[in-house]
């Protein structure tokens, strides 16, 4: 049971007043719910739910079925009227009421007939608090009667004329629907020239020899009876001018024939309607049909207008070719001049038509039904509209007011019954008749006076689930009579619920705008009347919400990639979320491409119709929630089509096309390509590029070629596949636009003159029969020009020429049409021979050791022969000044480029003897050596030592062995030994410098320290300076003696103790030492270097024989520079000569015209010794000690 929801909220006052509903209002009435346990225990007047239309026509073949159904409490019984009196049912065998109803079934299938109980029927519904009726229902049975016979006579008639063929159907009920046919049961064609109008008649706006036939056949179908009726096929024949003249011929003379009217073009004229205007009446909510039907030749077209406004667009249809306009749910608004036109080319008429909109009656606001309490007040209206007008009349229990019995607590006021301070005995049934010339509207309303206390018919326990931050509706329906107030309480508070944050609805319903998870809870309603109250709990419970934390996103793919839509969703962990994927709205394609798992959506191998919107949407049973994202499938454009050529002229051809589909990304460019299938056929080349938003080009053409031409588009993604191959264009011939390249000429003997060129290809050629015209002449003579036309080929050799001597020389194109353009004139040469003369006047200046100047005399021009190439020097080392009988070096060479006429010679051995002859070059070869030149290098500092080793170290002694330098680079004046000895902390002791003859290869330096390390220092002397030097360590050997002494004192208890003081006196200062070294600062040693300068024991340098800084270094290696001496005692010398690569061309130097060196030229230098190792022996207590003497 439920009350009439009224749109009103009703919101509780600030003043925290009960949260009550009255729901009393003057003419508001209860609508009784449909709940069983409700309608089994009110009364309740009868209802009308179902009755027969009020035209009803039956088949009269089957049994008759008047329909009455009503509902009410106690259950209604029926009666029937029958043309305005009673119709006694049981006096007629053949008439029978279906059980717990009013319908009734006449059998008239076993006997009777239809029209006996043709009629006007009403039905009564009636029970102890009223009666309600029917709408009149008049019942008549169809009818399909036959054709009347008639005696058609054949319609002959002129090619051209109008005609009109009858139908005519009998008068059915309903009325037939008309249709033509032949005797083959085929529908007649229609056409503008051939319509059937809204009678059924067939309209010719002129007949044509293709309408000759013998079966125009007009059938009308009954179809409530399911029957067919056809009327006699007419006969029209179409006679042509010709056939008629040859028909009247024998009765007419010669100038009588039958002219050619028939055939005269002639202006529209109507055939239906007549005359120029007409009227037309029309009912409210019907379908408005106007019909013109117009004749003429040529047929005429028809035009619609409102003279007095503009045609309805969305209720406005034409049919039957334009010849019949239609407005559906026609309004009063659609009255009105319509005007049809008929135009051809001869003219043009037009016919009006006024048309008026009546109305049967319709409701403006029916009466409904009233449920009052007693001493409540209630209307009921009925207001309803027509044209004409409608007047209304109201019944009481089916019968008019105006006879009905008394009740004072009704007032009639016109279209409204006012009711006030109602009692029990005010229940009735009223009926409402509103009614005018077209037809009557019959209403029922029941007035039902209740005393009923509260009822709610809300479930009792009901929960209700909602999400938090969104409203909650707690139902509370209810019924009673009069009206119950309404009042809530939560969790079995004493007190109504007075907060602003509850709205009450009319129908009971208790509104939490903003439910928080405090809401939870139980709440009670309880409604009262003055007849009672009654209550029920509800339960609440405010669930999370569902969210989507982590949305799927805009994603732009490639066709063929594979795509990743994420949806991750947070929910109530009571509930249980489904997530559905949408694609544009719809479900997903079935197709084994697309993956669900619990989060992601993946699409792989995504194709073009995979582009569109994604949803991801999560459900429960309470709430839902979606995000969206679009896919755009983007790939290389398609290619583009409809290749076209157009203007097609010599030398240019304008090409257009269509552009494929750019696939989302747009199209940035278009490249053009051309095949020459005369020339390369299957080889395309770029013609031009266009940008692309242009899809023509006017394209430049060459001569002789044939031209196809296709195209490719090109986006951000990359390029599309070739367009097909355009139509091909064959460009005519022409002379050629340009001549052969690279024209050259060079000798390839001394007699010859070898002329070369790039010759042009198939494209270049502009036409057939491709030549070369070459021509050539001695630069330097008066000859004229000498000219031979060779075929299409690259090289011609002119025979018979001095040697080197210079040629102008053209190559010219020709073909078929003609010669190109004068070609430009090169300078060759004849062939090259080998040079006649030697350079002359060869001088050598020694700059140093190692380097030499040579100069020498240029070589007349003439003799050389040819293109000048440069000067060669050939040299060598002939013997030492120390060994005269070494066998020769091998030859050396270096070229100097050009007219140079000196160079230098780098990298020489000091002392040594040289020879070297300087040549001439030109492009065939060397000419003759010039004679010989010797000279001399003066000595140089020696290399280092070969090798040096310490043997028979002794107590006080240590023995040195060495090798010379194997490059002494002069005569060995001495040696020079200088040694120093470092003590256990690696400090350096005073230097010593020794010098030895330089016969000498051994020595013993006595009086040493005993078990103490030296340092050497080596290097060999010439006149010219000092060599490099090589180093070497070595240690005395211990006195056993004086071992064995320490060994003793060692056992002594105050040594113990002195030494361990010692000890903790080194800790302290390697500490310190530590400390400033982390700070940047240098050993104690370092700092006395640095503080005297005395050279015999500064370190030396190894540029100038000096020694190089001695420091502490990290590693604690005793010396910065020098090397230890390998495990043989032996130190090699590397060799440091000058090499000659470094200086010339290939193999050999090669120097610029001003003398230096074409190349970087950096000289070597003796590598340094290697550092060596510290010893790995622990200083005894005693070397300790004489660390500190």
């Amino acid at each position: 049971m439920q009350l009439k929801i009224m749109p009103k909220k009703k919101r509780l006052s600030a003043g925290r007043a009960p949260l009550m509903l009255f729901l009393c209002q003057m003419i508001s009435a209860l609508e009784v719910p449909l709940d069983p346990k409700l309608l089994e225990d009110l009364v309740q007047p009868p209802t009308i739910t179902q009755q027969s239309p009020k035209d009803y026509i039956i088949d009269p073949r089957e049994n008759i079925v008047i329909q009455c159904e009503a509902k009410g409490k106690p259950p209604p019984s029926f009666s029937w009227t029958r043309n305005g009196t009673h119709f006694d049912i049981d006096k007629d065998p053949l008439v029978t009421m279906k059980p717990g109803s009013g319908t009734l079934i006449i059998n008239i299938m076993s006997e009777g007939k239809a029209e006996t109980y043709e009629g006007v029927y009403q039905c009564t519904a009636r029970n102890e608090r009223g009666a309600a009726i029917s709408n009149n229902i008049v019942i008549r049975p169809s009818r399909s009667p036959l054709w009347t016979k008639e005696k058609l006579e054949p319609i002959t008639l002129r090619n051209g004329q109008s005609l009109v063929l009858p139908c005519r159907p009998p008068i059915g009920l309903p009325p037939p629907i008309i249709f033509w046919m032949d005797n083959s049961f085929q529908r007649l064609p229609q056409s503008e020239r051939v319509s059937q109008g809204l009678n059924g008649d067939l309209y010719f706006s002129n007949v044509l020899p293709e309408d000759t036939r013998e079966d125009y056949i007009c059938y009308a179908r009954f179809n409530h009876t399911q029957t067919i009726q056809q009327k006699q096929p007419i006969s029209v024949k179409v006679i042509s001018v010709d056939e008629l003249n040859d028909t009247i011929a024998a009765n007419l003379s010669d100038t009588e024939f039958y002219g050619a009217k028939s055939h005269r073009q002639r202006p529209p004229a109507f055939l239906t309607p007549d005359g120029n205007t007409s009227r037309k009446e029309e009912l409210r909510g019907n379908v408005l049909s106007l019909e013109c039907i117009a004749e003429g030749l040529p047929t005429p077209i028809i035009y619609w207008i409102k003279e007095d406004g503009t045609l309805p667009i969305n209720r406005t249809f034409y049919r039957n070719f334009k010849k019949t306009l239609q407005i559906v749910q026609v309004t009063e608004a659609d009255s009105g001049n319509y005007q049809c036109i008929a135009k051809n080319a001869l003219g043009a008429i037009h016919h009006t038509i006024s048309v008026t909109v009546k109305a049967a009656p319709y409701w403006i606001i029916a009466p409904q039904n009233l449920v009052l309490s007693p001493e409540e007040d209630g209307a009921l209206i009925c207001r309803a509209s027509g044209n004409p007008k409608p007047r209304i009349s109201w019944l009481s229990n089916g019968v008019p007011i105006e006879i009905a019995p008394d009740d004072p607590s009704r007032k009639i006021d016109g279209d409204t019954i006012i009711f006030s301070k109602v009692q029990e005995r005010s229940s009735a049934v009223y009926q409402c008749n509103a009614s005018n010339e077209y037809g009557y509207l019959l209403a029922n309303a029941f007035v039902n006076v209740l005393a009923e206390p509260p009822r709610i018919l809300t479930s009792a326990n009901t929960l209700y689930q909602v999400i938090a931050n969104r409203p909650a509706l707690l139902d509370c329906a209810f019924f009673g009579s009069p009206l119950p107030t309404i009042e809530w309480f939560k969790d079995a508070k004493g007190s109504a619920l007075r907060e602003d944050i509850y709205v009450l609805h009319e129908n009971g319903t208790l509104e939490i705008p903003v439910a928080q998870k405090d809401s939870t809870g139980t709440y009670t309603c309880v409604a009262r009347n003055k007849l009672g109250m009654a209550k029920n709990d509800v339960h609440l419970e405010i669930k999370d919400p569902t969210r989507i934390i982590k949305q799927p996103e805009y994603a732009v793919v490639q066709r063929g990639s594979t795509v990743s839509f994420e949806c991750k969703v947070k929910h109530d962990h009571t509930l249980i979320p489904t997530v559905t994927w949408l694609k544009d709205h719809g479900e997903l394609p079935s197709d084994g491409r697309f993956t669900v798992d619990k989060d992601h959506l993946v699409v792989a191998d995504v194709s073009d119709d995979d582009g569109g919107t994604y949803t991801c949407v999560a459900n429960t049973t309470l709430d839902n929630v979606s995000a969206s994202a679009v896919l755009s499938v983007v790939d290389v454009p398609n290619p583009p089509f409809d290749l076209e050529l157009t203007d097609q002229l010599d030398r240019s051809v304008q090409l257009s096309w269509t552009p494929g589909d750019d696939n989302n990304s747009p199209i940035t460019k278009f490249i053009i390509e051309y095949e020459d299938a005369m020339h390369e056929p299957g080889l395309w080349h770029h013609q031009t590029e266009v940008p692309g938003t242009q899809t023509t080009a006017q394209l430049k053409l060459s001569p002789y070629v044939n031209y196809s031409f296709r195209v490719m588009a090109e986006n951000n993604l990359g390029r599309s596949l070739p367009s097909e191959a355009s139509e091909q264009y064959l460009t005519k011939a022409a002379e050629p636009d340009k001549n052969p390249t690279a024209v050259e000429g060079l000798g390839s003997e001394p007699d010859n003159l070898v002329i070369t060129w790039k010759p042009l290809n198939g494209f270049e050629s502009n036409g057939p029969g491709l030549q070369y015209k070459v021509s050539w002449r001695q630069k330097d003579g008066d000859d004229e020009w000498t000219s031979v036309v060779v075929a299409n080929v690259s090289k011609y050799i002119v025979s018979g020429t001095p040697t080197f001597v210079p040629y102008l020389i053209k190559v010219q194109a020709l073909n078929d049409a003609g010669f190109a353009p004068e070609p430009a004139v090169v300078m060759g040469h004849s062939g090259e021979d080998l040079p006649m003369v030697a350079p002359g006047n060869v001088r050598v200046n020694v700059v140093n050791s190692t380097l030499a100047e040579v100069h020498w005399d240029p070589v007349p021009l003439k003799s050389i022969r040819g293109h000048l190439q440069g000067y060669r020097i050939y040299y060598w080392k002939a013997q030492s000044s120390l060994t005269r009988n070494r066998r020769h070096l091998e030859k050396k060479i270096l070229t100097f480029q050009g007219s140079k006429t000196h160079g230098m010679l780098p990298g020489l051995e000091p002392f040594s003897h040289y020879s070297l002859n300087v040549r001439v070059v030109n492009g065939k070869g060397e000419g003759p050596a010039s004679a010989d030149k010797v000279f001399s290098t003066p000595e140089g500092v020696p290399s280092a030592p070969s090798s040096l080793k310490i043997v028979n170290p002794t107590l006080d002694s240590l023995t040195l062995e060495w090798e010379p330098p194997s490059h002494p680079n002069g005569i060995l004046t001495e040696y020079t030994l200088k040694y120093q000895p470092i003590n256990s902390t690696h400090e350096l002791g005073p230097l010593v410098d020794l010098k030895i003859p330089a016969n000498k290869t051994r020595w013993t330096l006595k009086n040493l320290n005993f078990s103490t390390r030296y340092k050497f220092y080596f290097y060999a002397q010439t006149a010219a300076g000092s060599g490099s030097q090589i180093t070497e360590e070595a240690i005395t050997t211990v006195d056993e003696a004086m071992a064995s002494r320490q060994v003793d004192i060692a056992t002594q208890g105050w040594f113990i103790g002195l030494m361990c003081a010692v000890a903790l006196l080194i800790l302290i200062l390697l500490i310190v030492c530590f400390i400033r070294r982390n700070k940047g600062g240098k050993y104690p040693v370092k700092e006395k270097e640095d503080a005297h300068a005395d050279p015999e024991i500064q370190p030396m340098k190894e540029d100038d024989g000096t020694f190089g800084e001695y420091s502490d270094a990290e590693d604690h290696k005793p010396l910065k520079k020098g090397s230890r001496t390998p495990s043989d005692r032996t130190v090699k010398k590397e060799d440091s000569d000058d090499s000659l690569v470094d200086y010339g061309e290939g193999v050999n130097g090669q120097f610029n015209e001003d003398g230096s060196f074409i190349g970087q030229y950096s000289g070597k230098k003796e590598k340094e010794p290697a550092e060596g190792n510290e010893s790995s022996e622990a200083p005894s207590p005693v070397n300790a000690m004489n660390s500190f003497v």
